[in-house]
């Protein structure tokens, strides 16, 4: 017997009551620093994915909040280093990015180099949500399956709907400039509860490499971004060895 469009409707509004319901379940209790980590679980038990992460686009090199396992914050940095892939395109775009066949077809050839390299870390597919609103896009949850395939038109609802409530979250915590240092306010309860300690040695190490080739900041962080490619590691850990004085940026 057909389905009938209310009794539709009806199961859709179950649907998206029951994700609510795990999403509330999932931050319940979680500080500041816990609600990215906590909402990318949250989407792995919703949705047909194996891990997921979320990461703030800044000076154009995501910073990553939080992630669901170590499979998925590795193939954020590979993304972070190349400066390519589809949590970039949904950042550029403000709209959903699917990746849903990184093995073959038009996916490859958009991104040939990422898609080679999430392959060789066991991901075949991924779904890159925005974070923001119409105008704006504050940064992206990054969604990762071990299979190709396509998210149905729900999945991809629900999927929203977790990114939604993650830029809802991101923007409510407090910002460190809102308050002194006798304010009484903890530092973890501040702006982004110090998980953009990562891009703050990224900044570091770019402006770095400005001083020692006599570059700008954009060509610096190419230099950066090129380096770690050259040496199969990531932009982070490379910055982290500028910062640290083992790798030093010559003219030559």
């Amino acid at each position: 017997m057909a389905v009938r469009p209310r009794d539709d409707q009806r199961a859709r509004g179950r649907e998206r009551a029951d994700a609510a319901d795990a999403i509330a379940e999932g931050v319940r209790g979680a500080g500041p620093s816990e609600i990215p980590g906590r909402l990318c679980h949250v989407a792995v038990e919703l949705l047909p994915v194996n891990g997921a992460s979320v990461s703030l686009h800044s000076d154009g090199m995501p910073v990553q909040l939080g992630a669901s396992s170590a499979q998925a914050a590795y193939v954020t940095e590979i993304q972070a280093t190349l400066g390519d892939g589809p949590c970039q395109s949904a950042a550029e775009r403000g709209e959903p990015v699917l990746a849903c066949d990184l093995t073959a077809g038009r996916d490859v050839g958009r991104w040939p180099v990422f898609a080679q390299l999430a392959t060789e870390a066991g991901i075949r597919a991924v779904y890159s949500m925005p974070l923001g609103n119409d105008t704006v896009c504050v940064g992206t949850l990054d969604l990762y399956r071990d299979a190709p395939g396509e998210l149905t038109a729900d999945e991809v609802r629900t999927a929203r709907m977790v990114a939604g409530v993650m830029t809802v979250a991101l923007m409510a915590l407090p910002r460190g400039e809102e308050y002194g240092s006798g304010s009484g306010v903890r530092d973890e309860d501040r702006w982004l509860s110090g998980l953009a300690t990562d891009h703050d040695e990224v900044y570091q190490a770019t402006g770095m490499i400005m001083a020692q080739l006599g570059v700008g900041a954009d060509e610096a962080l190419a230099r950066l971004r090129a380096h770690a490619f050259s040496h199969s590691s990531t932009a982070l850990d490379v910055a982290r060895d500028v910062v640290s004085h083992r790798i030093r940026f010559d003219q030559d």
